[in-house]
């Protein structure tokens, strides 16, 4: 049995979870647009122990979101997670933020699902996956433009979920284009997702992990 805490701050949503091979047996988050993750995190993880009678000492793993995402969310949560494995001696597990909203949809076949979160300007982050959650396209920076996505279109449907949607809207056409903005990261599919990796031993390094920025992106963007 693997009892893992799972962090989700790559958004406005601050998520915390315990999961218990796979299935969450707690779960407690907020999204409010002021990012209060440092005021809010340890009383999150406080409360998910609480709700199921666990200390510290009952956890296998930590489990975190690594983006991309906000800078500062980013920071917070692995800030914490990495704090928690240092001092409980415990494995550290990322899962890519993209993948964990991905598992949000259940859609059918020859449909694609495509998760993208507002970055800055008319920049989005966005990965593609197909209905298994198989990545099929890599996590990419991106400014959308009138051809976004146009080489899925191919698929019945394209599921486009998450911020980064509101700002496809009205700019990729096509009625196979399904817009679900209300879409956010959480800490609750992560559980799954969290103890797949701890069964098969799929630990980072504590003391060199960092998020997943896409930081050289950014910086491109302001010289141009």
């Amino acid at each position: 049995m693997a009892t893992i805490l799972n962090l989700e701050t790559a958004t406005t949503n601050c998520s915390v979870s315990i999961g218990r091979d796979g299935a969450v047996v707690a779960l407690m988050e907020e999204n409010t647009p002021n990012y209060s993750h440092s005021e809010q995190l340890h009383v999150f993880i406080a409360a998910v122990l609480k709700k199921a009678r666990l200390d510290f000492s009952d956890l296998d793993a930590i489990a975190v979101s690594k983006g991309p995402g906000s800078y500062t969310g980013l920071r917070i949560g692995v800030s914490a997670a990495k704090g928690l494995c240092f001092s409980l001696d415990l494995p550290l597990i990322s899962i890519a933020t993209l993948k964990s909203m991905a598992h949000q949809i259940t859609a059918s076949e020859k449909t694609i699902i495509i998760p993208v979160l507002d970055a800055r300007r008319m920049e989005v982050y966005s990965c593609v996956f197909n209905t298994a959650h198989e990545e099929l396209r890599e996590t990419k920076a991106e400014i959308i433009g009138n051809d976004s996505f146009k080489e899925f279109l191919a698929y019945d449907k394209v599921h486009l979920v998450g911020s980064g949607a509101e700002k496809c809207k009205g700019i990729v056409k096509s009625p196979k284009f399904d817009f679900q903005t209300e879409i956010i990261p959480s800490a609750n599919e992560m559980t799954k997702l969290s103890y797949e990796k701890f069964k098969v031993g799929d630990f980072e390094d504590v003391a060199y992990f960092e998020p997943y920025y896409l930081k050289d992106f950014v910086l491109q963007s302001k010289k141009s």
